[in-house]
């Protein structure tokens, strides 16, 4: 019994020697962890607005591709649904991504925060059920009031940008998208509708585009449209598509019917088909 004794006071001595020895020994405090930094990938500032009465926040990203000069104007993209927490970042990641590789001309993006989206997104309606969606509707002119006359003058301030502009949007912003193109087609120079919710009003705006082929035809605008395997949303976005073929010079670029797609799931690879047919990349110079 002695011996074990001995053996185990021994050992004891040993490992507190060894522990004083040891400059990492617990008695000292664990290293820090670096201070983590921001991501940036933008900018981001407000906007004090008279036509909404309201301050808008607004999210900027501008892709540099390899061998594009940091000065160089490019033309902007717009964007409803432009939160941090809407659709911005997959916008800016299929930006950032189709530039990179050649895919799609460097342009812009501006997205405009939502305050009251199912205001701003749509027109006035006199169906009982699209008045309970939300408190206010039926704000869509002050909204294009306030992208045309105090968002783009001064997003031509700040940022270096050509005269071109384009509006995507998906769902109710997909409606206004489509409302713009009918009512003042030359706001934009292109205009991507995914899913637009043309329901709306009893389908009053997809019942009178007929009448807007004319006007949206002498300006020149372009359209890509795309619909879900929503069988509704599927069946006004054709309908739209064989009204706007009807234009000359054409104004639907393509029809894209993606039926594996959700109202949900759409709007990433709509956008990227959108993107790369209405902005493909400019051929290489010949040497």
């Amino acid at each position: 019994m002695r011996l074990i004794v001995l053996s185990l006071s021994l050992s004891l001595s040993l490992l507190l020697s060894a522990v004083s020895a040891n400059p990492l020994s617990a008695a000292e405090p664990a290293p820090q962890p670096a201070v983590a930094s921001p991501l940036v990938i933008g900018e981001t500032f407000t906007l004090q607005s008279k036509a909404l009465g309201e301050t808008r926040r607004i999210n900027v990203y501008r892709p540099q591709p390899w061998g594009l000069d940091p000065k160089t104007p490019l033309p902007v993209l717009y964007m409803p649904d432009g939160g941090i927490g809407e659709d911005f970042l997959h916008v800016a990641g299929l930006v950032q991504v189709l530039t990179g590789n050649g895919s799609m001309r460097p342009f812009l993006l501006v997205g405009i925060e939502n305050t009251e989206r199912r205001r701003d997104m749509t027109g006035p309606s006199r169906d009982p059920e699209d008045q309970k969606i939300a408190p206010r509707i039926g704000g869509s002119a002050a909204y294009r009031d306030f992208l045309r006359d105090e968002l783009m003058p001064q997003v031509r301030q700040r940022y270096a940008a050509t005269d071109e502009r384009a509006l995507i949007g998906e769902s109710l912003a997909g409606l206004f998208v489509i409302e713009t193109l009918l009512q003042e087609p030359t706001l934009f120079n292109s205009y991507i509708a995914l899913d637009p919710s043309l329901w709306w009003n009893h389908g009053a705006l997809l019942s009178g585009a007929g009448k807007q082929v004319p006007s949206v035809a002498r300006s020149g605008a372009r359209l890509f449209l795309a619909s879900s395997g929503q069988p509704e949303l599927a069946a006004s976005s054709a309908r739209l598509a064989a009204v706007l073929q009807q234009a000359s010079p054409a104004t639907l670029v393509k029809y894209q019917t993606l039926p594996e797609e959700t109202h949900a799931t759409i709007y990433h690879p709509a956008a990227l088909q959108g993107l790369r047919t209405l902005f493909p990349a400019q051929p290489p110079a010949s040497p």
